[in-house]
């Protein structure tokens, strides 16, 4: 096994255009745990820890770019007052050894459907920024990234560079059932968020269908309520029935299966509690003005 490790973000793609087939590393948590069980033995690793230009991230114009090798500590430490869904789904990754090492490119590269990062992405419209030597720089809307489990839109060729996501414009959560808190692979889990300025509601879905779910129609039925009962502006509370409503859509968006985390009812299940449960947290930080 060959190991490869540029010091520069031209340098990795080029070495990437030479060696397509060569596995991408940085925090190691999902690639050495297959090495080590003996799952992949790649011909050759691309080490992209000392590639600086990932390890970045900015804010403009109410903007936000992180770079793809940005950890989860970081997203935690840094992140939480832009992209505080983001943060949260930060803190439920394994243990502070694996949440300093993991990278949210990392997270993305697995395309795994329990990713923790990927339901708060899906709920805000993030897009992927990858990049080849040959084609450039694209951007890639994150629920067109994911084409399978474990498979995603790159080509050959392609790194993952950064994400794209708005800056929060109103209360954003995540939620996730397992075993234990950290250090589990989610049973299922939920992002949401709101954004009062434009009306709009996000959601994901992940670890409960071969790829992280959006579940548009609950999306498209609490707007309306919001919007048709005036509560963006008055906020005031929103009916049981309505986030009993909303919890039932957000279940029937799930597409899962059995497995040894847990049974597709289970799942369905949960999920309408986790979206019943998000909902209200995210609408009493509005009500009070705590977003």
């Amino acid at each position: 096994m060959e190991f490869l490790q540029p010091r520069s973000l031209p340098e990795a793609l080029a070495v990437k255009a030479e060696r397509p087939e060569a596995v991408p590393i940085a925090g190691g948590t999902d690639v050495m745990v297959e090495l080590n069980f003996d799952r992949r033995r790649p011909e050759a690793i691309l080490d992209l820890t000392r590639v600086a230009e990932l390890a970045d991230w900015s804010r403009t114009d109410g903007a936000v770019r992180v770079g793809a090798g940005v950890t989860y500590t970081r997203m935690v430490a840094e992140l939480a007052g832009a992209l505080p869904g983001l943060a949260i789904a930060a803190r439920t990754v394994g243990s502070p050894q694996i949440r300093n090492r993991g990278t949210i490119g990392g997270n993305l590269g697995s395309a795994s459907p329990a990713g923790d990062c990927h339901p708060p992405l899906l709920a805000v419209e993030a897009e992927v920024e990858v990049a080849s030597a040959a084609g450039g720089s694209r951007r890639v809307p994150v629920d067109s990234f994911f084409t399978g489990p474990k498979q995603s839109a790159l080509e050959p060729g392609e790194l993952i560079c950064a994400v794209h996501l708005p800056a929060a414009a109103g209360p954003q959560q995540f939620a996730k059932v397992g075993t234990r808190n950290a250090m589990v692979i989610a049973v299922c889990s939920f992002g949401l968020a709101l954004d009062p300025s434009h009306g709009r509601v996000g959601t994901g879905i992940g670890s409960a269908g071969p790829t992280p779910l959006r579940a548009r129609e609950a999306e498209e039925f609490l707007e309306g309520v919001l919007g048709s009962e005036g509560l963006w502006h008055s906020r005031g509370p929103l009916g049981e029935t309505a986030v009993g409503r909303f919890g039932e859509l957000v279940a029937g968006a799930a597409r899962p299966i059995d497995d040894v985390r847990g049974t597709a009812a289970y799942r369905v299940h949960a999920l309408g509690v986790l979206a019943r449960r998000t909902l209200t947290w995210a609408w009493d930080q509005y009500r009070t003005g705590r977003s």
